[in-house]
């Protein structure tokens, strides 16, 4: 599948031109007839579909997700790309999840739900909707992606109501980047290669389909106004709709990486390892090792405790390789899975390097 669309194959034809030898013409006359050039019958769409029939279109393709961990939970949207329930999804709204269920919004059942992979960088997940088969599934937009003012649909689980709920729009801007927060632990994530859009997209809605005016997916919406933004407060008035969506090319390009099984970049396929540390880029201004991923806490019990890191210690390598961030740590663990073995380095307060072998154990999605 092509990342984004249909393939479209082009046929390239010759055209050949043919040499006569002629008599000398008398001046002001001509002894050819100009070919008439073939006509080409022009492209046309199928005229835009009304709301209602966009609704009855696609709303059989959506299904509403509950994602949980612990006493918390997330409510979110999905679209189904493949008869057997794999479905696209924000990574945000099955983060750390422990348990995640789907209503197919289609037939009215409900599935217990698994992630297959993940790309918390793009934040698109795959999830798969255990025992279900033969479901309706969305028709993605053909490239190229949408233009400015082209007409958009959001639709999703709208403050997690259950109900799918259409949000009208327009396409304002492509290519944007835009630092989002959650409205669950207040994380905040930068995301780029946006399209922007003017739709009244809110909590909810997230991981649901962005369609254009003949009911194919655009994009994956990502992002909205807070509500305090869209309801206005004593001190600030009500703003105007605006919201982010992933573009469906990009969300096809994890869903084809993780369809394929192979980790790789910012892909994570298959279960989460788990090693058990909060980290954080070191600071400049640290007498501790000028790089490296500073260990801010460690999870008692866990893979990185058993092997003895602390708070405040340095990891500096994975198997040798040098770790410079925290994010060189994601990528050096999100090729794994549970039960893997690597061999951790790292550099405590006193200055005193050390290494251990780690066994990671089974985690929540992750990165």
């Amino acid at each position: 599948m092509r990342a984004g669309g249909r393939a479209v194959v082009l046929t390239l034809v010759a055209a050949c031109m043919w040499l006569f030898v002629t008599p000398p013409l008398d001046p002001g006359t001509a002894d050819f007839t100009a070919a008439q050039a073939p006509t080409i019958a022009p492209v046309v769409e199928p005229p835009p579909l009304t709301l209602d029939e966009l609704t009855a279109r696609v709303d059989p393709t959506v299904v509403t997700l509950s994602a949980s961990a612990g006493y918390t939970g997330v409510a979110g949207t999905g679209f189904v790309v493949a008869p057997d329930g794999i479905v696209l999804t924000n990574f945000h709204v099955v983060e750390n999840a422990t348990e995640i269920s789907a209503v197919h919004m289609g037939n009215g059942l409900i599935y217990d739900a698994t992630v297959l992979g993940y790309d918390k960088s793009r934040d698109v997940a795959v999830v798969q909707l255990i025992t279900a088969a033969d479901l309706p599934v969305v028709e993605l937009a053909p490239d190229p992606p949408p233009e400015v003012g082209d007409a958009v649909t959001a639709v999703g689980n709208a403050s997690g109501a259950g109900v799918l709920v259409p949000a009208p729009g327009a396409v304002t801007a492509l290519d944007q980047q835009v630092r989002t927060r959650s409205s669950v632990d207040g994380s905040r994530n930068t995301l780029d290669r946006m399209i922007r859009v003017d739709a009244d997209v809110r909590a909810g809605d997230s991981g649901g389909p962005l369609f254009d005016a003949w009911g194919r997916v655009v994009g994956v919406n990502t992002a909205g106004l807070s509500d305090e933004a869209r309801n206005g407060t004593e001190f600030s008035p009500p703003q105007a709709p605006e919201a982010y969506a992933v573009p469906i090319a990009e969300a096809v390009a994890v869903l084809e990486q993780v369809i394929a099984g192979k980790s790789g970049g910012t892909v994570h396929v298959g279960p989460t390892p788990y090693f058990g540390v909060s980290v954080r880029d070191v600071s400049v201004f640290e007498n501790k090792p000028a790089v490296g991923a500073a260990v801010v806490s460690v999870t008692s019990d866990s893979p990185a405790a058993a092997a003895g890191l602390s708070a405040g210690d340095i990891v500096v390598s994975v198997d040798g390789i040098q770790v410079r961030s925290s994010s060189d740590l994601s990528e050096a663990l999100i090729g794994r899975v549970p039960g893997d073995s690597a061999v951790v380095e790292w550099v405590d307060d006193g200055g005193v390097t050390s290494s251990g072998t780690v066994t990671l154990a089974q985690g929540t999605p992750t990165a």
